[in-house]
């Protein structure tokens, strides 16, 4: 292709240019536009599904909701998963606006997991709060984004670009404030400049910067095209970057790019393990300390390193693969199948994955405010690309929704674009066109990341981290000599410079921080030591005027919420300069002889992804009516105009409107889809089922909806007969008397969406009847259920209580922590503690909680030496609510050194 003038370059203006259309960059453009100001989102691939959103979400890591958690204990917690180096009034934000997006993101679509009553439910995961919100169809998140883009108001104001990639952003010769971007078309190659009011970088974080162990360039764990741009952009931009050498690495399945998932299987039972089946990890949060606990059990004579659910019973673990193989990799199953493993059979190998940059899962990035102000002014980051410890996707949305709020503000550039910095980033962008025969970009991007696993990743040492510096600079040339011929291979090359860039602020950073910190992720061999009277500062990065990485120590400021074991005191920076490299030309001093070993080991002396496809993406083969159906979706049209399609007389043609349903949602759309769960096509009925459960939170629930739905609950089909009665609960559209007579139907999920509903209007006797359901999973349905209803009792748990099957007495016995556990069944709970099943033992457990001390202390005392860890961890968790008495106190202090992990860390808490 030929290379465009610079002259010929498309300009477009704004009044707040978004870079991203992921997660963050999606929210601040509807909040900037809701603010009234002109958007222009740029994509460089397209908005529809892009972003590590568009890849699934399996939960919420971080949702402080309202009687369950409070903001100060998360700030606490994540200052602590930190090792004491964050500014809280950054993660403070997360802290208190989180929960005010979930119900906006709730408003447009997106559907949390909630109990029978509706309320939030919010699971513990960690060893302290709770903080963890499953979303049962996060696998469509991305989807209800787009649908809010979309809407007809924000049209007017948010002009979506897709395929075209900024590589540079604009700053005012004068003032230095951002003042747009430069970028080209990754189909068509044409050049583009854009002049703007406000620039908000929402570029994720720099998912590949090491190289997977399976050297595939676009495996690793998180988005591969989230290559570090944004990184690269701000620095060149001139902002600073903090906490570039606190690395993510993270805990996945072996020769897989996805998470073993333990946030999810954790409220099923499962738990991470080594190969002797021990519970290992002592650190609560997800952290660099709990990782290098990870990495020390794999490398001993332990691992390999499992997430078992071969325990599980067979309802757990349908209900896992029901999750884990829909939302966060949609391959996962696939990839099982081909091992010829079965979660029943097989627990799933787990490993660590390469080492990449980003702020949602560690703390490295783009230096920000609490209102997403980064140091250059009108300029934003926000998402992972920020510097916010651990803010997950929550904390990218609130960001989001901070850039765009505070962005909002400013109108277009009107000035002369800088001629400089448009001709820097039309050189960027077009040189490999000049030499189309030089190296190709995945030859050079695979030898850049192989020098990042030598030389950066963990355990570091400043003379690797040298030489790590050393390659970097050599490739800088050899990345110039990249060739391309087409727009697409420009991207990749562009992507290569950004990558390199991240690794030499990567390697620089490291040198700098002169102490071990956050576990695994800045470990260094030859500074092992933890030094917060030197070191409790933030480490701060930035391009000086002479094109120099510079350093600067950042004392972290007072806390807002006092954390025990730091005290920052603030006071003023230390500027360090540029970092000093470790010489590493020669072994030693040239010339001189061989010398002996003084110390350490030796010495003498010393002791030996895959999204599922959209409808868009599967019509390359479809009919005339699919293609006009998808053009006519495009403009969200009203119900009226999609009649047609979904009556159609071909089921593809009836799917697909039904796709197209769910994505606009148009007035009438809810009753439209429970006339379709009726269809006589299989994958229509399934399309409109799925689209209900994914939009029951936002349809009205009127008397059609309703009365479409009764009129399903007659289908032959027991999955549209689940989405009917889950859609009746949710929308509080049933009453007991229908909902126990789907007790009877033969489907036994159909029943336990049945006994879901009945607890949703607290009908215990018809309840009660269900205790004698022929399923098991059923009858632990209803055990549960007992104990969500609003005023519980005991006595219907009798029957449950005395079931032959041990995991129903399990759930009824737990279930007394609910209900209460008066002397009666408190004597039913100790006499269940000598069960041959150690399910019921840990529900007795668990169900002693509620009873008085006196019956209740001492056995849970005699449980403490239980065979099994989850019975041991079960009375551990019962002796804390017994801790007013002396000889709780007595039998936790006795547990802090169980040879398992999880209940060594609950008896500590006492």
């Amino acid at each position: 292709m030929d290379i465009p003038a610079i002259g010929d370059a498309e300009e477009l203006s704004c009044d707040v240019l978004v870079i991203g259309g992921g997660t963050a960059g999606t929210m601040a453009a509807l909040t900037a536009a809701e603010h009234g100001a002109g958007v222009l989102l740029l994509e460089k691939a397209h908005v529809r599904h892009s972003g590590a959103l568009a890849m699934g979400m399996d939960g919420v890591n971080n949702a402080v909701v309202p009687g369950r958690a409070e903001p100060d204990d998360y700030v606490a917690e994540i200052t602590r998963a930190n090792d004491g180096i964050v500014d809280q009034s950054t993660v403070r934000q997360t802290a208190t606006r989180g929960f005010a997006m979930v119900q906006r993101l709730e408003s447009y679509g997106v559907k949390f997991e909630k109990d029978e009553h509706g309320e939030y439910a919010v699971r513990q995961v960690h060893r302290s709060g709770s903080y963890v919100l499953p979303m049962p169809e996060g696998k469509d998140v991305k989807k209800v984004l787009y649908r809010q883009l979309r809407r007809r108001e924000m049209r007017e104001r948010i002009r979506i670009e897709n395929r075209v990639m900024p590589v540079r952003v604009l700053t005012s010769p004068e003032d230095g404030r951002a003042i747009g971007a430069v970028g080209f078309n990754t189909r068509t190659g044409a050049f583009v400049t854009v002049r703007a009011g406000a620039v908000i970088l929402a570029t994720g974080p720099c998912g590949r910067l090491g190289l997977p162990a399976s050297g595939y360039l676009y495996g690793t764990y998180e988005n591969p095209t989230n290559a570090g741009d944004g990184y690269a952009m701000a620095y060149h931009a001139g902002a600073a970057l903090t906490g570039i050498e606190c690395f993510q690495i993270n805990p996945l399945i072996k020769d897989y790019n996805g998470p073993a998932c333990a946030y999810v299987a954790n409220p099923f039972g499962g738990y991470q393990v080594n190969r002797h089946g021990e519970r290992f990890v002592d650190s609560d949060y997800w952290s660099g300390q709990m990782m290098a606990e990870f990495a020390a059990e794999l490398a001993s004579d332990r691992g390999p390193v499992y997430l078992k659910l071969s325990h599980l019973p067979e309802e757990s673990v349908a209900s896992l693969e029901s999750i884990l193989h829909t939302t966060e990799r949609p391959t996962r199953g696939t990839f099982h199948a081909g091992r010829g493993h079965d979660y029943r059979t097989h627990d799933i190998e787990m490993h660590i994955s390469e080492i990449g940059l980003c702020g949602g899962h560690s703390a490295s990035g783009v230096r920000v405010d609490d209102h997403a102000r980064t140091t250059v002014p009108r300029l934003y980051a926000a998402g992972d690309l920020a510097s916010v410890p651990h803010n997950y996707m929550i904390g990218a949305f609130v960001f989001g929704d901070l850039a765009g709020a505070d962005a909002a503000g400013y109108t277009a550039y009107e000035g002369e674009l800088p001629a400089g910095q448009v001709a820097a980033a039309h050189e960027l962008i077009y040189r490999p066109l000049r030499n189309p025969e030089g190296p190709p970009q995945p030859q050079v991007e695979y030898k850049l990341r192989r020098f990042v696993n030598d030389y950066v990743a963990p355990p570091k040492t400043g003379a690797k981290l040298s030489l790590a510096v050393a390659a970097f600079d050599r490739m800088t040339g050899e990345i110039a000599e990249m060739g391309a011929t087409t727009a697409h291979e420009l991207m990749r090359c562009a992507e290569v410079s950004f990558i390199r860039d991240c690794a030499e602020m990567a390697a620089r950073s490291s040198l700098a921080r002169t102490e071990s910190r956050w576990g695994l992720y800045h470990e260094r061999l030859d500074h092992p030591e933890h030094d917060d009277t030197g070191w409790l500062h933030h480490l701060d990065l930035r391009k000086s005027a002479s094109g120099a990485m510079e350093f600067t120590a950042r004392p972290v400021e007072p806390y807002l919420v006092p954390v025990d074991g730091f005290a920052p005191a603030g006071g003023p920076s230390r500027h360090l300069g540029e970092v000093a490299l470790v010489p590493v030309a020669t072994a030693g001093p040239r010339q001189s002889p061989p010398a002996g070993r003084t110390e350490g080991p030796g010495a003498p002396g010393s002791a030996p992804a895959a999204v599922e496809r959209l409808p868009a993406e599967r019509a390359g083969d479809a009919s005339p009516r699919i293609l006009e159906l998808l053009a006519l979706a495009e403009e969200s049209p009203g119900l009226d105009l999609l009649r047609p399609y979904l009556d159609d007389p071909d089921p593809a043609v009836r799917a697909a409107a039904v796709a197209a349903l769910g994505e606009t949602v148009p007035a009438g759309a809810g009753p439209a889809l429970a006339d379709r769960l009726a269809d006589g096509a299989p994958a229509v009925r399934a399309a409109a089922a799925a689209a209900l459960r994914e939009l029951v939170e936002v349809l009205p629930g009127g008397p059609e909806l309703a009365a479409g739905l009764r009129a399903a609950l007659a289908v032959p089909d027991a999955v549209v007969r689940s989405a009917a009665l889950e859609a009746l609960r949710a929308l509080r559209l049933g009453g007991a008397e229908l909902y126990a007579a789907s007790l009877a139907d033969a489907d036994p999920e159909v029943r336990i969406h049945a006994v879901r509903a009945l607890v949703s209007v607290d009908a215990v006797p018809a309840l009660a009847a269900a205790a004698a359901d022929p399923a098991r999973e059923v009858r632990v349905a209803v055990a549960k259920g007992l104990a969500a209803v609003r005023d519980p009792a005991p006595a219907p748990l009798d029957p449950l209580l005395a079931d032959a099957d041990p995991l129903v007495r399990g759930a009824a016995l737990g279930a007394l922590a609910s209900v209460g556990c008066p002397d009666g069944y408190a004597h039913t709970a100790v006499a269940a503690l000598a069960d041959a099943a150690w399910q019921v033992r840990a529900g007795a457990a668990a169900g002693l909680s509620a009873a008085a001390p006196e019956a209740a202390v001492p056995a849970l005392a005699k449980a403490l030496a239980d065979a099994n860890a989850d019975v041991r961890k079960a009375a551990v968790l019962s002796l804390l609510a017994h801790r007013g008495s002396a000889e709780a106190r007595t039998a936790l202090a006795t547990a802090v050194t169980d040879p398992d992990a999880d209940v060594r860390a609950y008896a500590a808490r006492a």
